[in-house]
């Protein structure tokens, strides 16, 4: 099982952990839905402060959150009106990684995916994890190698094996995977 979403690297090199973005204001008071990229939704219900921002991560207290159809309805107290909160549309809520939810046995967060060499059962390499792209259906791994670029479901027909220890996944190539 993973965990969501990605880092973020500030200048300072402090390394945060999206949990969710900013779409757009609700109400006139400065209130936002936010769209959760975090398996635990309910944590923005006790979240104290979050950062905003993907380039200069401002650090902001929650006045509060409550969860609203499937998204986050959150309040952050120097936002006070529409205006402002549409001023914060697109940007990323991010925490610490020493702030993150601890992780059970099995579960990683995707960013740690990146850079892991890919192998079949059989030990044949086929490049570089580079990229995960979130789907609504399962992610989609990008496997950059000699032969070009390789797109691997996130399936247990076809991982079947992430080692991080060692740095590298194992996969079965089902028919059609092959470039």
């Amino acid at each position: 099982m993973s965990k969501k979403k990605s880092l973020a690297t500030a200048a300072d090199d402090t390394e945060f952990i999206v949990i969710g973005e900013i779409t757009k204001p609700h109400g006139v008071r400065g209130e936002m839905r936010v769209k959760p990229h975090t398996d635990e939704p309910e944590r923005f219900s006790w979240l104290e402060q979050v950062y905003v921002g993907e380039t200069s991560p401002r650090l902001m207290a929650v006045e509060k959150a409550r969860l609203h159809q499937g998204m986050i309805l959150l309040k952050l107290t120097a936002v006070n009106d529409r205006t402002a909160a549409d001023a914060l549309r697109g940007e990323w809520l991010m925490v610490t990684e020493a702030d993150a939810l601890p992780l059970e046995e099995g579960e990683y967060y995707l960013f740690q995916l990146e850079g892991l060499a890919v192998e079949t059962a059989e030990g044949e390499a086929l490049g570089i994890l580079t990229r995960v792209i979130e789907t609504g259906a399962n992610n989609v791994f990008v496997v950059q190698g000699e032969q070009g670029e390789l797109l691997l479901p996130d399936i247990a027909d076809v991982v079947q094996e992430i080692d991080f220890e060692n740095g590298r996944m194992v996969v079965t190539l089902l028919p059609g995977l092959r470039p």
